[in-house]
């Protein structure tokens, strides 16, 4: 059996991870928290978007008291991020925060640990623990002779074992690295030392293109191993291209259905029609639709086709005009600038 189907259930907000739960995808909000308006605004095209639990980072007071309001307008549990100040973590669970990430490294001393377990404990709020390679302890990086899986997964265990000496134990543990590989080796070290859930996920991964990269690269290996209940996918860029990278990963690897499949060819020689702009019309036309069908998009009407039988609709492009296709099959020819409304009303209609 798979790491994750084994792994402890905790129940954050109204989702519920580990125990073989569906894999729940995470964002990060950019705004500042305490801006209410901009954060819920941000929020709701996570949740539009795919997103299934949400973070946002709770560096002042200010950011603590604007969780009550923002959990009123939003509808996907949310996970207050606390740095370096335990009161913040009281306060983010005050107003009504259904999940802290913490690094207790970084909270300071016990008593502050021991104060923010106290409240998760009397709210039934996990705790995140969370490890990241660029804040390993300088003692670790001097026992394994730089930063390692080993140590890594070494600083996890002892930070876990410092929140269940308070005796509690609702808890997620992630470690992160920028490094892909190294990422990959803690996952499997760890996997083998816990029975808590991971939050799994190449840390600073980068722009939307190396970001989506090392991420997918990353998280497929990891995810393959049967390692891994809740994931993100970092990029600096807008936080809804996490959601669609992370739901792309997922359906590759057979982890989660639904949504349309877009498949498109890469065009060549033969090809007459706009396909580059016409495939990413189609992918984004399609986010409407709760459809778990393929759709195909071909620059060619000779081979089109054929290439789209495996697909469940698709179009294939001609000189002026382009094909509409269903289990490859040619129902009808349309004018290339009436494709997209074609397709689209076939999915409108797919279940009549």
């Amino acid at each position: 059996m798979a790491y994750r189907d084994n792994t402890k259930v905790v129940h954050i907000g109204n989702k519920v991870i580990g125990g073989g739960n569906p894999i729940m995808i995470q964002s990060m909000t950019n705004t500042p928290t305490e801006d209410v308006e901009k954060t819920v605004a941000q929020i709701l095209a996570l949740e539009a978007a795919g997103c299934d639990i949400v973070r946002s980072t709770v560096p002042n007071q200010e950011a603590a008291n604007a969780i009550k309001e923002i959990k009123k307008r939003i509808h996907i549990p949310l996970v207050a991020d606390i740095h370096f100040d335990y009161k913040m973590a009281i306060a983010a669970m005050e107003n009504g925060a259904d999940k802290i990430r913490i690094n207790p490294g970084n909270i300071g001393s016990k008593d502050r640990i021991e104060a923010v377990v106290k409240t998760a404990k009397e709210r039934n709020i996990p705790i995140r623990v969370g490890v990241n390679s660029g804040s390993l302890e300088k003692e670790l990086v001097e026992k394994y002779g730089g930063v390692t899986a080993e140590g890594l997964v070494e600083s996890a265990l002892d930070k876990v074992g410092i929140i269940e000496d308070f005796g509690y134990d609702n808890l997620v543990i992630s470690i992160k690295s920028s490094n892909v590989m190294l990422c990959i080796d803690a996952h499997k070290k760890l996997a083998e030392k816990t029975n808590y859930p991971l939050h799994v996920g190449i840390t600073e991964a980068g722009t939307l293109y190396g970001g989506n990269i090392k991420s997918s690269i990353g998280l497929g290996i990891i995810l393959n191993e049967g390692i891994g209940d809740t994931i993100r996918v970092s990029l600096s860029g807008d936080p809804t291209e996490e959601i669609r990278t992370a739901k792309m990963i997922l359906k590759t690897l057979g982890l989660r259905k639904g949504g349309i499949e877009v498949v498109s060819c890469p065009t060549c020689g033969r090809t007459k029609i706009d396909l580059i702009g016409l495939a990413n019309e189609v992918e984004k036309m399609v986010q409407e639709f709760p459809l778990d069908i393929k759709v195909a998009v071909m620059g060619c009407a000779v081979n089109g086709p054929g290439e789209a039988r495996e697909a469940d609709i698709g179009v294939a492009g001609g000189i002026g005009e382009g094909l509409l296709i269903k289990r490859g099959e040619v129902i009808r020819k349309v004018p290339e600038a009436e494709l997209i409304s074609a397709l689209r009303d076939e999915l409108v209609h797919w279940n009549d």
